[in-house]
């Protein structure tokens, strides 16, 4: 656990390594990297028992499984800040033959990673499964997951949603991403959730809300949601983020969903991200 002063210097540098990354492969995904930041700082940082010398059964640690594997650039990041392997591989993002793929996977063994991921919908129930893995094997650690809001479209989420609630998986906390975006547009605009907190309570869901682009108050939230579990029900985090968050052009846009900046664009995000920590 680090104090609140030196995580805080954590979010700017993770945001320059992710604006640096994407640009240069000129590929990735930057608008929802950038408004999860403070999200991956608290849990790594912060929330999870976990052990950065990795074993992939994760027995008796904390667990996470990101489902939206499109914003690897963040998780990447953070792995690597948190020392997991060299921050220097984070210069290998998208390359070819390289562990940093743009969706993450386990092909080339990178630490940190238990399940490719990216195919949109299926997060939910692979954390689901390793919640149930660690109570039928009496591992009292829980199991975290972020899915993104435009991924509630997807039908498998809500089969894992009454799964979860039927089977009392009372060791998982799972957040949404909430920041209204998919890469085709508004969220609203191209297919509504209406009211997704009374839908997850509907199937059997504890559900709490946040603001995820302010650390401390995601951080009190994490602790919250823990204070939460154990108790027969599943707990859903819907967290409300900005897309692009602390880079003024890529805010609140799905335009920067999936697309690199060009030079003059880095130039400029790097204006505005102080380097706190250094750069890789």
């Amino acid at each position: 656990m680090a104090e609140l002063a030196t995580l805080k210097k954590l979010p700017s540098q993770i945001r320059r390594d992710i604006v640096r990354m994407v640009h240069a492969c000129q590929s990735g995904h930057p608008g929802g990297s950038l408004g999860c930041t403070e999200f991956f700082v608290a849990l790594y940082f912060e929330i999870m028992k976990h052990d950065k010398s990795f074993q992939m059964d994760g027995k008796d640690e904390d667990l996470f499984f990101l489902s939206n594997g499109h914003i690897s650039p963040v998780w990447y990041s953070t792995l690597a800040r948190a020392g997991y392997f060299d921050v220097k591989e984070l210069a290998t993002f998208r390359q070819l033959n390289t562990r940093l793929q743009g969706h993450p996977a386990t092909h080339e063994h990178l630490p940190g990673i238990r399940v490719a991921s990216g195919s949109l919908g299926q997060g939910l129930s692979v954390a689901i499964g390793a919640a149930q893995t660690k109570k039928l094997n009496n591992d009292n650690r829980l199991v975290f997951t972020l899915m993104g809001d435009g991924e509630q479209q997807e039908g498998q989420v809500w089969e894992a949603a009454m799964y979860a609630a039927h089977n009392k998986i009372d060791n998982l906390v799972a957040t949404i991403d909430f920041n209204g975006q998919q890469i085709d547009g508004p969220v609203d605009k191209v297919l509504s959730l209406y009211d997704l907190k009374a839908k997850w309570k509907a199937f059997g869901w504890e559900v709490i809300e946040s603001n995820g682009n302010d650390l401390e108050e995601v951080i009190k939230t994490l602790k919250h949601a823990i204070s939460l579990t154990r108790k027969g029900k599943p707990v859903m985090n819907l967290m409300k983020t900005e897309m692009g968050f602390g880079v003024d052009f890529m805010v609140g846009t799905h335009k920067w969903h999936g697309i690199a900046p060009n030079d003059e664009q880095l130039a400029d995000a790097l204006s505005q991200l102080e380097e706190t920590v250094g750069d890789y």
